[in-house]
């Protein structure tokens, strides 16, 4: 694992905008709300992301739209 001395490169908004394919905006809200963990940086407040985190929320994301994928393939052989 990583020293307590060594810390991991973090992620702007806009290259966490960028991986998930939404507006910066977009981050910022979700940042807001809880949806992705955010780390406010500097007295201006900068957002970064730690990888780790983005790459978890992206595993979610995937398994819930597999999920709901195959639901709705289910419901619409059913009926």
């Amino acid at each position: 694992m990583f020293e307590h001395d060594e810390m991991m490169p973090m992620l702007t908004i806009k290259e966490v905008a960028h991986l998930l394919n939404i507006h910066a905006n977009t981050a910022r809200r979700w940042s807001d709300q809880g949806i992705i963990k955010a780390y406010r940086i500097t007295r201006r407040g900068d957002r970064r992301f730690r990888q780790e985190d983005i790459a978890r929320f992206l595993e979610e994301y995937n398994d819930f739209n597999s999920k709901k994928s195959s639901l709705k393939e289910f419901t619409s052989s059913n009926t």
